[in-house]
């Protein structure tokens, strides 16, 4: 199987080369991605020797060229977003893998879908801004849509084989995506105004990058993937419960009309999902060790605080506006939390900008790509002003 890999040198990334190298039989990279980071994607293709490498920075573009020059390696050096859509969407490419983060990864992925890749989908905000229309590039192009998400990819692995979005024909009462809580779950409200990004990023049992890190302080991670739900799914907002789980043991769980819940269990490691999808419908070894129920010992649950996560909140109201709702919460929650980390904000602001950000832009249907891509830099700017205004 052929791969391109879309943010190569992100969690994601990194940790689909390390399922690939345990299969060199099974796996050949085509294309490797990232948007500035050229020492790291250097190394990459030092080690498995992609056809093409792209990055979105020029400069780093340049820097990568020399040394691909230097090394003899024969990999071409791309740059630019139409480059990402390009080797995404190569011939010769099986499947690729999403994992670039935010709004960025949308028209390579779209890409994809159009020229019927199997496509293993990391970057939610591909669902969250533009469900409808993904959707329908999915279906026109014949691709097979895999979620790489853990609790997405939970779902996936406890509906039944062949669900092809009907709840009530499958027997599916409800879906239910578990929640860490994150490392604010017990924090006082009182404390929450003076967080740091620091604390924000530092997640109790993942490893991520710091925006998703961000997201899941606000649980906002969370609530794109009630969204995301609902479009890999067919599920509406009502069918889909979030249930904060402390030991991020219990990935998702499906509920079925006779009384059964159906579970998908393991450690928290990304590449149980990313292996599920590469070898999907088979299984494959992927580094991940098994879990020891005896060393977890309980597993705890409690419903979400919608005081504490006003986040959460915010994307089920987006949900069931539909349209452009959506993506006009994820482009100002981008630009709030970006805000966070470069210190701009307070922690507690971010909800607060994507409230008045949504009550200030009026939601329109989303039936193209420019509909949506003009719903998130009308967002955008408006969570911009918001901020400037609040300063």
């Amino acid at each position: 199987m052929n791969l391109t890999i879309l943010g190569s040198t992100g969690s994601i990334g990194v940790s689909t080369l390390d399922v690939v190298a345990r299969h060199p039989e099974r796996y050949r990279v085509t294309a490797l991605t990232a948007q500035c980071r050229d020492d790291v994607l250097f190394a990459q293709c030092l080690r498995f020797r992609p056809k093409y490498a792209v990055l979105l920075d020029e400069a780093a573009a340049a820097r990568l060229a020399r040394n691909i020059a230097e090394a003899n390696l024969d990999t071409e050096v791309l740059c630019g977003a139409e480059a990402l859509a390009q080797v995404a969407a190569l011939p010769e490419v099986d499947a690729v893998m999403a994992a670039i983060v935010g709004a960025a990864g949308l028209r390579p992925t779209l890409a994809a879908a159009r020229t019927g890749k199997k496509i293993l989908l990391a970057n939610k905000e591909t669902l969250v801004m533009a469900g409808a229309v993904f959707m329908d590039a999915v279906r026109a192009g014949g691709a097979v849509l895999l979620p790489i998400d853990s609790e997405h990819n939970a779902v996936f692995q406890s509906l039944p084989h062949h669900y092809a979005g009907d709840m009530a024909a499958s027997g599916v009462s409800r879906i239910l995506l578990t929640a860490s809580g994150g490392p604010f779950r017990n924090t006082p409200l009182s404390e929450l105004e003076n967080v740091t990004p620091e604390q924000a990023c530092a997640h109790p049992n993942w490893s991520m990058g710091r925006k998703i890190s961000v997201d899941s302080a606000t649980m906002m991670n969370k609530g794109l993937e009630v969204i995301e739900a609902h479009w890999l799914f067919n599920a509406p907002a009502d069918a889909i419960d979030v249930v904060v789980h402390p030991q991020s043991v219990i990935h998702s769980l499906v509920q079925y009309v006779d009384g059964s819940v159906l579970a998908q269990l393991g450690n928290p490691d990304m590449r149980t999902p990313i292996a599920y999808a590469l070898a999907w419908p088979e299984r494959i070894e992927a580094g991940v060790a098994p879990l020891d129920l005896i060393t977890v010992a309980r597993l705890d649950f409690a419903a979400p605080d919608f005081q504490r996560f006003p986040c959460l909140g915010l994307a089920y109201q987006a949900l069931r506006a539909g349209g452009t709702a959506p993506a006009i919460l994820n482009a100002a929650n981008e630009i709030a939390v970006a805000a966070f980390l470069d210190g701009a904000i307070p922690f507690l602001a971010i909800p607060r900008v994507l409230e008045t950000v949504l009550e200030k832009l009026p939601v329109s249907a989303a039936n193209s790509l420019d509909d949506v891509l003009e719903a998130d830099v009308a967002a955008r700017a408006a969570a911009h002003k918001v901020m400037e205004d609040r300063a």
